[in-house]
């Protein structure tokens, strides 16, 4: 997915200047007399519109309407041409005087701001050369945009029809990615990569009832025609045979045949070209902090070390005779702790969703209006993918929101696992914190829709702590599964930050990951290997959550009696994702409120 930053497409490469309409846009704002808040919500405004021109894909998921028949252009002209551009929105901030913006204005000033310095910080770091990866990229991105684009009336599957002819030129936009990320010694490593062969494969079927990119034509909405459904279906099924399964073949080719062998060996990120200061900066952006590698070890190490103790007195507390280390083997083993049928591990988490539902007005004062529902990882990814994750929905668009969970490999998702992920994936974590983001009013769009992963993660791991509340972790094993996830984690910042500045191996990770928690191995490699090709990302969970369950400890100790958990929720989410120092900065200054109203 491209990075979407206060409403702009940031890209990262140089070009020769071309002024375009944006930037004309930009530059009459910046030279305009008009009062310091109306040329900033302009520049929203301005913006907005050009992210959702510029990528239509994001425009598809958040609901803007216009942009469903088209691809953004992932040339390298057009990545130069967003890494140029974003000088346009800088000299309209440095244009306006923040002192004469109300309140409210200074917030959205101060993160649009925020948000473009960190886009043009990061275009030196051309992550655009490794677009692919066994977590994602074109082999998976095309039809999972198709899969949450609009499919009611006939305008929108001429839509997708004409998004299924164009698809070839995505595809080869990535390979001319690819071959220059090649050459400049940008890929990931190469044992990461052993999937995604099979990832291209599998969207190589030539069958059109099994094909994912013509899912949603296989069934029409009963107002099309049925001589107009025999249209799309056979305009859809030719694109597929004709453009789509040609270009996936020459993708899987070049990758069996050149990108794989030649990819670099080395897991660390520091290995790469600008690697240790790209390091240091992903760290910056996922966390929202100034920490240093260095100082996430050491956290990391130091809350390992704490939750250790606390399993430990789960696990004896269950009455379980052996060892911890024997106890982990039990979990990851005994049978009792596993479905046999992907549809009962489903409804599994089906039936964990619907307890918690109930239990959220005790905790929170604003719900969001958006329902969400509990889906499987489709099949074509679903073999490098995790154990589960989170789709937002759109208001805009009346979509859902979906927790989708991998039902492959049964023997790897125990069931003590299920209370605390879906409370993280679901609710009280990413489906009702991002919805009420999206439900947000008088603020700029980019508020609704721009996530600080530290904020976001933090939330959802701070989530699986509520259930303690909600009633849920009754059971020993659930309670220990909880501070598995705890665990998950803690490791993360010491693996991740141990295996991108080079202390620590790929095997090294994944052992000290075995020693630690009772994740099964399989689930535990494709974790390992997420960190690798996501550098960084892990950093924010444990980061976001300790600062949040900080700022709960503050505001219980200095309002005492007067401390409402629902008022601290609803301020915590009420403005939508914020790097940590404004949501610091934000809690601090309620509490003192409510002390002043003593």
């Amino acid at each position: 997915m491209m990075l979407v930053v206060g409403g702009l497409v940031a890209g990262r490469l140089c070009a020769a200047p071309v002024e375009t309409d944006f930037e004309r846009g930009c530059a009459k704002l910046a030279a305009s007399k008009k009062a310091d808040a109306l040329r900033l919500h302009a520049l929203f405004k301005l913006d907005w519109e050009h992210a959702m021109l510029d990528n239509p894909e994001f425009a598809t998921e958040v609901g803007y309407p216009g942009q469903n028949d088209r691809w953004s252009d992932e040339s390298l002209e057009a990545i130069a041409r967003r890494k140029r551009e974003l000088q346009g929105p800088l000299a309209v901030i440095k244009s306006i005087k923040r002192a004469r913006l109300t309140a409210a204005d200074q917030l959205n000033f101060d993160l649009y701001q925020y948000n473009l310095n960190e886009a043009i910080a990061g275009t030196k770091f051309p992550g655009e050369l490794m677009p692919i990866n066994q977590m994602g990229g074109v082999q998976q991105g095309i039809a999972m945009v198709l899969e949450f684009s609009p499919h009611t009336t006939l305008k929108d599957y001429r839509d997708m029809v004409a998004r299924l002819k164009s698809a070839d030129k995505v595809i080869e936009q990535n390979l001319v990615l690819l071959r220059k990320g090649l050459a400049a010694g940008l890929t990931p490593p190469r044992i990461t990569l052993r999937d995604v062969p099979q990832q291209v494969k599998n969207q190589m079927v030539e069958d059109p009832d099994k094909s994912a990119f013509l899912a949603l034509f296989k069934e029409f909405p009963p107002e099309i025609p049925a001589t107009e459904q025999t249209k799309l279906r056979a305009e859809a099924a030719a694109a597929l045979k004709e453009k789509i399964i040609p270009a996936f073949a020459k993708l899987h080719d070049y990758l069996v045949n050149e990108y794989i062998p030649k990819a670099r060996e080395n897991i660390a990120f520091t290995s790469v070209p600008q690697g240790r200061e790209w390091y240091a900066y992903n760290a910056h952006v996922s966390t929202t902090t100034t920490m240093t590698p260095e100082q996430i070890h050491a956290l990391g190490l130091s809350e390992v070390k704490r939750i250790r103790t606390e399993m430990e007195k789960v696990a004896k507390d269950s009455g379980f005779k052996g060892s911890f280390d024997e106890f982990l083997v039990f979990l990851r083993k005994d049978p009792q702790f596993y479905y046999n049928k992907p549809e009962e591990l489903l409804t599994g988490y089906r039936d964990i969703c619907k307890r918690a539902d109930p239990e959220l007005a005790h905790l929170f004062g604003k719900l969001p209006r958006l329902p969400y529902g509990i889906l499987s990882v489709p099949a074509y990814s679903e073999e490098s993918q995790t154990t589960a994750y989170y789709q937002p929905g759109a208001p805009d668009a009346g979509r859902p929101g979906y927790y989708y969970a991998n039902t492959s490999h049964l023997n790897t998702r125990p069931k003590w696992e299920m209370e605390a992920l879906s409370l993280h994936e679901s609710v009280p974590g990413h489906h009702l914190q991002i919805s009420l983001a999206k439900e947000l009013e008088n603020v700029p769009e980019f508020r609704k829709n721009r996530d600080y992963t530290a904020y976001v993660e933090g939330w959802g791991l701070y989530s699986e702590s509520l259930g303690y509340e909600m009633g849920f972790y009754k059971d020993p094993y659930m309670k220990f599964g909880q501070l598995v996830y705890e665990m998950w984690r803690a490791i993360r910042l010491v693996v991740d930050t141990g295996m991108h500045t080079g202390q620590m191996t790929r095997q090294q990770a994944i052992d000290f990951f075995l020693a630690n928690a009772s994740k099964n191995e399989h689930d535990i490699t494709v974790e390992v290997d997420r960190y690798i090709v996501w550098p960084g990302q892990a950093l924010a969970y444990k980061i976001g959550q300790l600062k949040i369950r900080e700022l709960r400890n503050y505001a219980t100790k200095e309002l005492g009696d007067k401390f409402d958990v629902r008022q601290f929720h609803d301020q915590v989410l009420g403005q939508g994702a914020l790097p940590l120092d404004l949501l610091e900065k934000r809690i601090k200054a309620w509490v003192a409120e409510k002390k002043k109203s003593k």
